[in-house]
């Protein structure tokens, strides 16, 4: 599945999306070279503990809340981080070339944060450490929508032996995406290990922030 926007504006450089593909790349290989003792030592330190993040006893500090931003580099394994990775390409480098690299860069990881802190919430009393981007992932395509709300996804499908390659409006297969969301949501944990509010909270923010930031996108395609 690839992206297909069209290009009319001059090109900038896009290094926001890179550079997260590689951090969260370096951190899970990092991750995965440590010893499992160091390994589970840093997902409980640095990933978004809900248990903790809202635990009354302890004095409130800066350091819980970073846990927010630096959960999003951290993945528990390659399925993970390749599925995040795959979607943060296809999504990424078009939204990043209309909101720029700086401000593509803080709606990643504002929504992000926003995301792991809705999933803590709906998780209060959990101690297992909440790690990934998927929330960020899902905040970028949320911007996407709002920004390319015509644009078309080329999606190659295998029919029998032969392949076919169709374009799909992009907001038929996101509405797709959001609708598994909400029914994974109401199963709720049975259906796996993943914080499905998280998704549809970063989600949301994407929307939010691309529709903000209209105007300063509106004066960047102009320039």
């Amino acid at each position: 599945m690839f992206v297909h926007v069209p290009d009319r504006h001059r090109s900038h450089l896009r290094w926001a999306t890179p550079l997260l593909v590689i951090a969260c790349v370096a951190v899970f290989c990092w991750l995965v070279l440590a010893a499992p003792e160091a390994r589970y030592a840093v997902l409980a330190r640095w990933g978004t503990v809900p248990a903790r993040l809202f635990d009354p006893h302890h004095p409130f500090s800066a350091w819980p809340w970073l846990r927010l931003f630096t959960a999003l580099f951290m993945h528990a394994d390659w399925l993970h981080l390749v599925g995040n990775v795959l979607f943060l390409v296809i999504f990424g480098f078009s939204a990043e070339r209309a909101l720029g690299a700086q401000r593509f860069l803080l709606l990643f990881l504002l929504g992000g944060a926003f995301a792991n802190l809705i999933g803590a919430l709906t998780l209060s009393g959990t101690y297992a450490p909440i790690v990934g981007c998927s929330g960020a992932v899902s905040a970028v395509v949320g911007a996407y929508l709002a920004l390319f709300p015509r644009a078309h996804l080329g999606l190659v499908l295998p029919l029998g032996f032969y392949f076919e390659f169709v374009r799909v409006p992009a907001w038929l297969m996101i509405g797709m995406w959001v609708l598994l969301q909400l029914l994974f949501t109401w199963a709720g944990p049975g259906f796996g290990t993943v914080v499905w509010w998280a998704h549809i909270a970063g989600f949301t923010f994407g929307i939010a922030f691309a529709l903000i930031s209209r105007g300063a996108v509106a004066r960047r395609l102009r320039g």
